[in-house]
Parts: structure tokens; sequence; C-alpha cells
């Protein structure tokens, strides 16, 4: 059974392993609130879940301990119980779906795992993972739906208390339920007019429609690059907690994301992951039903893949005004780029690409069609190039915003 005084146990059990991650104001996050910044994404293995796979693993017998360990996961719970197995002399294995970034399964390799790639979703790995343990006997690490792996993560709530007096609401991400419930439940207990807020991507909302039906569904399929939350279906114990405990749940779409993650390099120098960025992404577009309130958003992880970074800036940059594309209709002849790019530097805006395209067969004959890419200041800026660009008689007949 979950009490507080798990928590409280957990916080004993972990306080020389797991690091005390500060807690940081970002008065330069544009957004209703006031934001603190909870910075589970520099904890050891570089996000929150070391929290609850080492306090479960610490209270596994003897015997269950002989039988080695094995969890399903799509990368951050597989590096906590890899490093907690590891740091326990335990033989460990680990389900991933294939579709893991790289860089988290050669991290849970490192941490002396063995890993097992499946294919499709985490849910086809934690399946995979089932299989496994019933034919070797292994001992399972559910990776949230868990009471002592849910007492770990609660730990985030007991040190939040302490860095702060003041708190109004704690926005958290939402995969299979783990982070929130623990936070949510410690919370509630302690202090009951504390909001706590999930979030959960767009495009794998399994507890936001769980909750919104009052059941527990499990959604067709998921597809986010905040793979840490990727999640079908949510957990039995997850679910009944956040059922109780948690205030509202809110969805973001991958721009969205992407624009977060985007200004948390930006204005705080924080790299995080998709799933560590959703809290940040809520309350900067401002989908809290709060204002001019204490805010502590939880940023779970930041293992994100190097890969993926230059197309989640991008993205970022595209939804925040910083990058746009205008594809101009033009009288193929000579000073007309010259035109165009005068009007755009008089505005100070940067001209990065430069694309030609005079073979369209919808066009006139003696016409093409001039494609600029161009970096700017925000919407605002854009808007001013678009009306000096028309008022200079030329014709936008496309913009990518």
């Amino acid at each position: 059974m979950l009490t507080i005084d798990k928590v409280y146990n957990a916080n004993s059990v972990l306080k020389n392993v797991v690091r005390k991650t500060d807690l940081i104001e970002a008065k330069n996050i544009p957004c209703d609130n006031r934001i603190y910044l909870k910075t589970e994404n520099l904890q050891l293995t570089g996000s929150f879940k070391i929290r609850g796979s080492y306090y479960k693993i610490s209270k596994l017998s003897e015997e269950e301990k002989e039988h080695g360990i094995i969890a399903s996961s799509a990368g951050n719970h597989a590096q906590g119980v890899a490093l907690s197995a590891q740091r326990a002399d335990i033989p460990c294995t680990i389900c991933m779906p294939d579709s893991a970034p790289i860089s988290k399964v050669e991290a849970t390799k490192g941490y002396g795992a063995n890993v097992v790639l499946v294919e499709g979703a985490y849910d086809d790995s934690f399946d995979k993972a089932d299989a496994l343990c019933k034919e070797n006997g292994y001992t399972f690490i559910h990776p949230y739906d868990d009471e002592d792996v849910i007492a770990g993560q609660g730990t985030i709530a007991l040190e939040i208390l302490d860095q702060l007096d003041d708190i109004d609401a704690i926005v958290v991400p939402i995969g299979g339920g783990g982070l929130i419930s623990g936070i949510a439940f410690t919370i509630k207990s302690l202090n009951p007019d504390i909001k706590v807020y999930g979030v959960q991507a767009t495009k794998a909302a399994s507890m936001y429609e769980s909750i919104a039906q009052d059941e527990q569904l499990t959604i067709d399929s998921v597809n986010t690059f905040a793979d840490g939350i990727a999640v079908k279906h949510p957990g039995d114990h997850t679910f009944a907690l956040v059922k109780q405990y948690v205030d509202d749940i809110f969805t973001v779409s991958e721009d969205e994301i992407a624009a977060a993650i985007l200004t948390l390099m930006e204005k705080q120098k924080l790299v995080v992951e998709g799933a560590g960025a959703v809290a940040v992404a809520a309350t900067m577009f401002n989908k809290l039903p709060i204002q001019d309130k204490n805010v502590v958003c939880v940023l779970s992880g930041g293992n994100i893949d190097v890969n993926i970074i230059d197309r989640v800036m991008t993205r970022g940059l595209l939804l925040s005004g910083r990058k746009t594309s205008f594809t101009i209709a033009l009288t193929d002849k000579p000073g007309q780029l010259l035109g165009v790019s005068k009007v755009i530097s008089e505005n100070g805006g940067n001209v990065v690409t430069i694309d030609y395209d005079n073979g369209d067969p919808d066009m006139d004959i003696n016409a093409c069609f001039l494609k600029v890419t161009v970096e700017t200041r925000n919407h605002e800026h854009i808007e001013k190039i678009k009306h000096d660009l028309e008022a200079k008689g030329f014709k936008i007949v496309q913009e990518r915003v």
C-alpha cells in the first residue's frame, strides 16, 4: 500500500544515491505564470527514473535478486534499472522498443545490462519482458505501475516542498503515470491546496483519454518524438492515483514540445528530451487555468538523441516565428532577386536559403517561383516583412509558419 511513510522511507534510502536536483526560477520564459524548473534532466542517468528503480530494487529479497531482474523501457527506466542493478551486482535484462534512441540503448548497455530490442512501441517491449520474466523466473521491475517505484518518484515532491515555500501548482509529464502519481500523492498528502497538473503529448494521450472516459483505455498507436511518455495504456495503480489526486491533464502538440525544448536551450541553457519538455510546453502556451501563480515544471529527463536535435530546433524556430519561408511569384527578369533581398535586409531579416523554380506548369511562361527561407525575430517581424514585400508589388503565394 502506498503511504506517505513509504515516500519518506524512499527519501532516506535515496539520500546518498540520487542528486537533490536544483529548482531554478525561469524569469525569461514567456507565459502567464512565474515558472520554476525542477531539473531532473540533470539527475544521475539523465532522468528521474533512478529514484523509483533504485528504491524498488533495494526492497527485493535475496531470492528475488538471485533470479536476476528484467524491465521494459523506452530508455530512461532502462538506464535507472541498469545502474541500480550494477550497483547491487544483480544480473539485468532490459527490453526496449527498436525505435528507442541509440543513445539510450548504448547508455543502458554501458551500465552492464543485456538489452533486447523489440519491434514496435513501449507496450510491445513490455509484453516481451513479461514473457521472458515468466520463462526465466526473473523479477520484473515495472517502470511505473508499482507502489515502491511510485514512492521513489514521490521523493521529488519532498524536494520541491523543501526548495520553495510558496507553490501554487506543479506541472508533471505523464507517460504511464508513475511520476505524476508519486508527486501528486505526496503533494496532496502534505499540502492539498497545491494544484497538480499532468501533461501528455497529443499523439500519445492514453491517460488523458482514460481519465476523460473514466476507464482505462488502450489507444491504437502512439506517434511522438517524446519517446519517454509514448505509452498506449496507463497502469492500474497509476490510473487510480491520477484520478484521485491530479487536478487536470492537458495535451501539447509536437511543435509545442519542440518550441519548449528550444526555449529551454536558449533561455536556460538546459538540454531536455521531448518528455522532459512537455510541462514547460503546457505552461508556455498557457494551457493551465491559472495566471500570475508560482508554477513548478518538472523537467523529467534530458536524454535527447542528438540526431533529432536539429529537426526539433527547426520545428521550434518555425513555431516561435524565428524562421519562415516565403514562396513569391515573380516575373522572370533581372533585378527581382535584388528587390526581394533588399526588402528583407532592410527589415533586419537574414536570408539563409533561396530556391529558384521556373518549370512549374501552372505558372506563366515568363514567370518563376522564388522560395526564400529567412531567419526572423518573431511573428510580428514576419508580418512586417510580408507587408513590405507586398507593398513593393511582390506576390506571396505561400508561406510556411
